[in-house]
C-alpha cells in the first residue's frame, strides 16, 4: 500500500482568491475559515478571497492566509476520504500546517502562533535593512562559501539542487550579486520581500517568540514531522516548542528534508495549499518522487478519486 507524506507550502505561494472554491464547496473548509476569523478577530477569509496581490504579499497577511488555506485543504480532503498519512513537513510557515495535521496543536493554537510569528518577523524586518535573493544554477557548497565571504549574508532556503535562496543585509546582497554569477550561477533574482527572513537579522523575532510559545501546549504527534531546522523526524511536543523560534532565524533545509523522507521509502506526497511550488521542488530533488496537489475543489476531487482508486487496486 502506498505511503503518503503531507507537505505544505510557505510564503510566496499566495494568490488572490485562494481558498474561495474550497470554502464554497466544503463544510470542513468553511469551518476552518470560520474558526480562523474568530480566533484572530478579523476576516482572514475575506483577505484570502478578496484581498489584492499587494495585500496578500505582506508578511503580516500572507502567513496566516496561506496557513488557513492549507489547513482548509487538508480538512476538506479528510471530509472526503479517510487518508492516513505517515509523515508531514512544511516549508517555513508551512511547518505550522504540518504540526496541525500531525496533532501537535489545535486550530486555535496554530492560528495564534502564526499570527504572532508574522507580526514579530514583520517588526524585525522594519528594524533591519534586509532582503533575499534566489541563486539558480549553483551547488549548495559554492553558495555557502560565497556567503561566508560577505558580511551579514546567509543561506535562507535550500529549496532544491540548483535553487538556493540567500538572505541578509540588503546593501551587501545588492552589491555582491555578481559574485554568484561569476561563480557560475545561471541567474540571481532579487526577491520582493520586506526583510532578511531566516537569518540572524530575525534574532529579535526569534527571541520574543521563545516566550510566546511557552503559553501553549504542544502534543506529541501521531506521525513524524520533519522540521526545517535539522530536516529530522520529530514527534515530541516539547521539542517543537524549542525548534519553532529557532526556525525563524535558521535556514530552511527543504532539499535535505525531502531526501530524508524519501530514504524511509516514502515516494508519494500530497501538497495541500495554494500553488504547486513544492511539487516542482520535489521533482528537482528526486525525479522519482510523485506529488499530488490540492489547492481548490476540482483538484480535491481529482486527488480524492485517484487515492480511492489506488486503494481499491491495492485491495484486489
Amino acid at each position: 500500500m502506498k505511503k503518503y507524506a503531507l507537505i505544505f507550502p510557505g510564503q510566496g505561494a499566495q494568490k488572490p482568491g485562494m481558498g474561495k472554491d474550497l470554502y464554497d464547496n466544503s463544510q470542513a473548509a468553511r469551518n476552518v475559515f470560520k474558526t480562523a476569523d474568530e480566533v484572530l478577530g478579523y476576516s482572514i477569509s475575506d483577505l484570502c478571497f478578496n484581498g489584492s496581490e499587494e495585500d496578500l504579499t505582506k508578511t503580516i497577511n500572507s502567513q496566516p492566509c496561506i496557513l488557513a488555506v492549507s489547513i482548509a485543504a487538508y480538512e476538506a480532503l479528510k471530509e472526503k476520504l479517510n487518508i492516513i498519512p505517515v509523515a508531514a513537513a512544511g516549508h517555513s510557515l508551512g511547518e505550522y500546517a504540518a504540526l496541525y495535521a500531525s496533532g501537535a496543536v489545535d486550530l486555535k493554537t496554530v492560528m495564534l502562533l502564526i499570527s504572532k510569528r508574522a507580526a514579530l518577523m514583520n517588526e524585525a524586518a522594519e528594524r533591519t535593512n534586509g532582503t533575499m535573493a534566489a541563486v539558480l544554477g549553483l551547488d549548495d557548497n559554492t553558495v555557502i562559501n560565497i556567503t561566508k565571504q560577505l558580511n551579514n549574508v546567509y543561506v535562507a532556503n535550500f529549496n532544491s539542487p540548483g535553487q538556493v535562496v540567500i538572505t541578509g543585509d540588503k546593501n551587501e546582497i545588492t552589491n555582491n550579486l555578481d559574485k554568484f554569477k561569476e561563480a557560475g550561477a545561471k541567474r540571481v533574482l532579487p526577491l520582493a520581500v520586506s526583510g532578511a527572513f531566516h537569518s540572524p537579522l530575525m534574532e529579535s523575532a526569534a527571541n520574543e517568540f521563545v516566550d510566546f510559545v511557552k503559553h501553549f501546549e504542544f502534543n506529541d504527534t501521531i506521525i513524524p514531522v520533519y522540521t526545517n531546522v535539522d530536516a529530522e523526524a520529530e514527534t515530541t511536543g516539547n521539542n517543537f516548542m524549542k525548534k519553532l523560534p529557532k526556525q525563524i532565524r535558521s535556514s530552511v533545509l527543504w532539499t535535505q528534508t525531502i531526501r530524508n523522507i524519501a530514504q524511509t521509502g516514502i515516494f508519494d506526497f500530497i501538497e495541500l495549499g495554494p500553488g504547486k511550488v513544492l511539487a516542482g521542488l520535489n521533482k528537482k530533488i528526486n525525479p522519482e518522487l510523485r506529488t499530488l496537489n490540492i489547492y481548490d475543489f476540482e483538484s480535491l476531487n481529482l486527488v480524492s478519486e485517484e487515492l480511492s482508486n489506488n486503494r481499491e487496486k491495492e485491495l484486489i
